[in-house]
């Protein structure tokens, strides 16, 4: 087994804690089924948000998902000029058997901009 990493984000439509939370639930959800990630093989998520949001930590609906024992670290973006706003991103790195070519990395909403090579066809 070697860890991999697996990208993902996500835009949200206003800086609140529901929206936050719920949007970040979504991705992280759609991460760990796209790639049969179990809680116990997870080493680390860090999470970073634009530096627009700021309601709440992302890493709160990894708890609400019972991510009560994985390390998790949340960040603010560099404010790049004219970078895609609102957005919450994602690094989850698990243990796993699965070739670097097998990850599936998740790009939602307005997201889908910042990795159009990795969606799907």
């Amino acid at each position: 087994m070697v860890i991999r990493g697996v990208r993902g984000a996500i835009t949200v439509k206003e800086n609140s804690s529901e929206e936050i939370v719920e949007k970040t639930r979504i991705l992280l959800e759609k991460m760990v089924q796209a790639n049969n990630i179990k809680f116990h093989d997870i080493s680390a998520i860090f999470f970073s948000m634009t530096p627009d949001l700021n309601a709440a930590f992302p890493a709160q609906a990894a708890r609400h998902m019972g991510m009560n024992l994985v390390p998790l670290m949340c960040f603010q973006e560099i404010p790049v000029p004219d970078a895609l706003s609102k957005c919450i991103r994602i690094l989850l790195l698990f243990n796993t058997d699965k070739t670097i070519e097998e990850i599936n990395h998740i790009y939602l909403e307005g997201a889908k901009i910042l990795r159009p090579d990795l969606q799907p066809r």
